[in-house]
């Protein structure tokens, strides 16, 4: 039960010692979505948290290309890339 309310608890995170033209930039790119700092703040860490790691995102296009059993030539490549583009 106390994991189950924990996953419902806001978490509050707390950074210190930003710059301060980092935060007049943060400030402004929220202001010019008419958002607080607080809310553009949370979204931004929310696309960042939805997106893999390129680790991982590495990691895993390395394991299909190996399951797969095929490879192309950058040659071969870059032919379906123009084909595709006529």
């Amino acid at each position: 039960m106390h994991q189950l309310h924990n996953d419902f608890v806001p978490v509050q995170i707390t950074i210190r010692d930003v710059p301060d033209l980092v935060r007049d930039e943060l400030a402004a790119r929220a202001a010019l979505q008419r958002k607080s700092m607080q809310q553009y703040l949370r979204q931004e860490l929310e696309r960042i948290a939805s997106r893999p790691q390129i680790e991982s995102w590495l990691d895993e296009t390395r394991r299909r290309k190996k399951a797969s059993g095929t490879t192309l030539s950058a040659a071969e490549i870059l032919e379906h890339r123009d084909a595709d583009r006529r």
